[in-house]
């Protein structure tokens, strides 16, 4: 399925400018903050060595280190190799981004980047969107190998760039940054490739494809996956509910969310329908002051987003909650008031419905995809453990049992931002398990078509249900 969104990447290079000179750092600079990087990160995430031995870890940046140039580094270089300390947590939450400064340089300097966007489904690598000029290329054709390198040899070289729990997660974390923009990242320029495809009739063949610029692969491509949309819409006696992102960078956002959800339902529940679907995909998640508000609208009893939720103070994460505005509220108070190093049990307020007079009463049906991440992810679990409603689609990349809470500070040579998870939360079923969001209903979502197979297919569903008949 293609979402068309708007070009949210260039709205976010229009938001720093556009920077024609590439930022150099002294390799004195990036050893120091690569130093401090390993530090930093062994203080302030909630567990760094759970899913690696530290023993390994020592030994990763023993390498990464003694493999620093002497000369200066770019930006780009400097990212790539911070990227892979950072990653080697194999923890969603501890990362640092993708380097779009250097992305953005190159692009106005006339940079070219790999002409196909790929989707992941069951281990294979399906072509998304085509934008080299070769006409035997078809959406849908699946990406076998590029060069004499197939492409799981080449996501073996791309995961020490992508923090992510399993390579199931790792995959969709490829589709959500773009394939061309992290073999870019990998490799640099290259003008053209030579590929192995096999076609929808299982026919496979070489080809050589040239290079597009990154300006038109990004104004071409329609904007990012992950990208949610306000949307209210009916179909009969089913409403459909794309509530948007759980969070704003604005500062009255979460009243404006609330604000949509007050009307959304209200709206609601004057066309008096008796199927509501909550859609959660393709959601970055955010804070659970926006998730809590919806679900309040359709739960039946108090709930939490957790069944335990324990943090880790640190010397860095006081300094960051210091620089807020209000560090008065209970929560930030706790963390502040215990030494640094401390791992706490914290309990946030049990969250109630909203009163029934407003509150949705009808069947729920909330949809996931691999693109359903942290807080969206968490609410999913929350739905299902609680029953509110039945979970539909695929299996969520992130895990709803995770290392979260995450929070951000800058390196003090180069300024490159990290961000790591404080906090630990277990889903409300108690369930440690490393695994996504698994539907009660399942529909894979294809990535590679216009069509929107979950939706279509539950509306399907659920007509059958409205009109008594069976299918054939």
């Amino acid at each position: 399925m293609k979402f068309k969104f708007g070009l949210l990447f260039f709205v976010f290079i229009g938001k720093i400018g556009f920077a024609q000179d590439k930022p150099e750092f002294s390799s004195h600079s990036v050893k120091e903050d690569f130093d401090y990087l390993y530090q930093s990160i062994q203080l302030t995430h909630y567990n760094l060595f759970a899913f690696q031995a530290k023993k390994k870890y020592d030994s990763l940046y023993d390498q990464l280190r003694i493999s620093l140039p002497a000369d200066s580094l770019t930006l780009l270089q400097t990212v790539t190799h911070y990227q892979r300390l950072v990653s080697f947590a194999n923890t969603g939450h501890c990362e640092i981004d993708y380097p779009a400064r250097s992305y953005i340089d190159y692009a106005y300097a006339g940079g070219t980047v790999f002409p196909l966007e790929l989707a992941f489904e069951n281990d294979r690598a399906f072509i998304r969107k085509n934008f080299s000029s070769d006409p035997q290329i078809a959406v849908g054709d699946e990406l076998l190998a590029i060069g004499d390198m197939t492409i799981k040899e080449i996501l073996q070289q791309l995961y020490p760039l992508v923090s992510a729990e399993r390579s199931y997660f790792k995959n969709a974390k490829v589709e959500f940054t773009s394939f061309p923009r992290l073999l870019f990242q990998l490799n640099g320029r290259k003008d053209s490739w030579t590929i192995q495809v096999r076609n929808k009739k299982s026919r496979i063949s070489k080809t050589e494809i040239k290079a597009v610029s990154v300006i038109d692969y990004e104004t071409k491509r329609n904007g990012e996956v992950v990208n949610p949309q306000k949307k209210l819409k009916f179909y009969g006696n089913i409403a459909y509910l794309n509530a948007g992102q759980f969070g704003s960078n604005d500062a009255d956002g979460e009243m404006v969310f609330k604000k949509y959800i007050d009307s959304s339902f209200s709206v609601i529940k004057q066309q008096k329908v008796k199927y509501l679907i909550i859609d959660l995909r393709n959601n970055p998640g955010g804070h659970n002051a926006y998730s809590d508000y919806l679900i309040s609208y359709f739960a039946h009893k108090p709930f939490k987003w957790y069944a335990e939720f324990s943090v880790k103070t640190s010397k860095i994460l006081k300094e960051q909650i210091l620089l807020q505005a209000d560090t008065t509220d209970d929560y930030s108070r706790a963390i502040l008031s215990n030494t640094d190093g401390k791992v706490f049990r914290y309990d946030f307020p049990v969250y109630n419905p909203i009163e029934s007079s407003k509150r949705f009463e009808g069947k729920v049906y909330v949809l996931i995809n691999r693109q359903t991440y942290s807080m969206a992810a968490v609410s999913a679990a929350l739905i299902q453990d609680n029953k509110f409603g039945k979970i539909v689609g695929e299996e969520t990349g992130d895990v709803p049992t995770l290392y979260a809470s995450q929070f951000s500070y800058k390196l003090p040579q180069t300024g490159i931002v990290v961000k790591v998870p404080k906090s630990y939360i277990i889903r409300v079923n108690g369930s440690k398990r490393l695994e996504g969001v698994k539907p009660d209903i399942y529909i894979q979502d294809h990535l590679i078509d216009d069509n929107d197979e979950i939706l279509d297919k539950l509306l399907g569903i659920l007509s059958v249900k409205t009109n008594g008949k069976q299918k054939k």
